[in-house]
């Protein structure tokens, strides 16, 4: 007679090892990400906001909206855009030429495209304004055309749009070398024009990357000291950028009508960054680009 073999106890399947990671596990990592963004960003501005909160709102408005500090303001700002928007239109251009067509000293013009980023920001404002001054290479030309760059805002402007390309160009390539070229081929075997291929193939691709480059380009633009100094003349009520007024109420030793300046150009900046991201989220959920 066969006898049944014993049952064996019951044993769970045993799960599957879980996956090797370079990085330790989730919360060490992310407890070390809060610490050091907490270090160098969270922290100092904490500081900025405690330091103006010793004013009384009477004082602090009185600082934030005097004539020369509102100017200031309406410099910075306007010409933080509008050489944003300029570097989003040529930023785009350099980026499609260097991608899209081969010519001689195209490796040589790729590299500048960084030089404001290796570039230090004083030697750049020197070199800009040595070449807008009246007798300079370029301001020599423009001067009897009754273009004057140097020491007005139109220098400051200048400079902005030197430091703010590379934050363009480098945004926008690499989504240009990924876009496949068939596309426009297939608008084109379909009788879309050049322009319609643009605006309703590429550019819908494009947008999300190229107001990114936009918001970097600004958000550079809105703080950035060194290369504008010396070009924009710093006349008062003319070409004084708001992070001069900064400095000079540091060199006064009036610490808290400094950070009241700083607090409103961080909102400020804080407000205009939130509409562009908003922008660009609109624009990449339109196109189907987050799915």
């Amino acid at each position: 007679m066969r006898t049944a073999a014993p049952s064996l106890p019951f044993q769970p399947a045993r799960s599957a090892d879980p996956p090797f990671r370079v990085l330790p596990g989730f919360k060490l990592t992310l407890g070390y990400t809060l610490a050091y963004l907490s270090l160098l960003v969270l922290i100092p501005l904490a500081a900025v906001f405690l330091k103006t909160a010793e004013l009384s709102f009477a004082a602090f408005w009185h600082v934030v909206t005097a004539p020369r500090v509102v100017a200031s303001y309406k410099l910075s700002f306007g010409m933080s855009l509008a050489a944003a928007a300029i570097n989003a239109v040529f930023g785009l251009m350099l980026a499609w030429a260097l991608v899209r067509y081969s010519f001689p000293g195209k490796k040589l013009i790729d590299a500048l495209v960084d030089l404001p980023f290796a570039l230090p920001t004083a030697v750049a404002g020197i070199a800009l304004t040595a070449l807008y001054a009246k007798n300079g290479w370029f301001g020599q030309f423009l001067e009897p055309l009754g273009i004057q760059v140097a020491f007005k805002p139109l220098g400051v402007l200048v400079a902005l749009v030197f430091i703010g390309l590379p934050f363009v160009v480098r945004t926008v390539q690499p989504i240009l070398e990924d876009l496949d070229t068939e596309l426009e081929e297939a608008a084109a075997s379909l009788g879309a024009q050049r322009w319609q291929t643009f605006r309703h193939v590429i550019m819908p691709i494009l947008s999300p990357a190229l107001l990114t480059g936009f918001a970097l380009a600004f958000a550079r633009a809105v703080g950035e000291y060194g290369s504008v100094i010396f070009i924009a003349g710093n006349i008062p009520m003319v070409s004084e950028i708001t992070p001069l007024m900064i400095i000079t109420k540091l060199e006064q030793y009036d610490y808290t009508g400094a950070t009241a300046i700083a607090t409103v150009m961080l909102v400020l900046s804080f407000i205009l960054l939130l509409a562009i991201n908003g922008l660009q989220a609109w624009t990449a959920k339109r196109t189907g680009r987050d799915r």
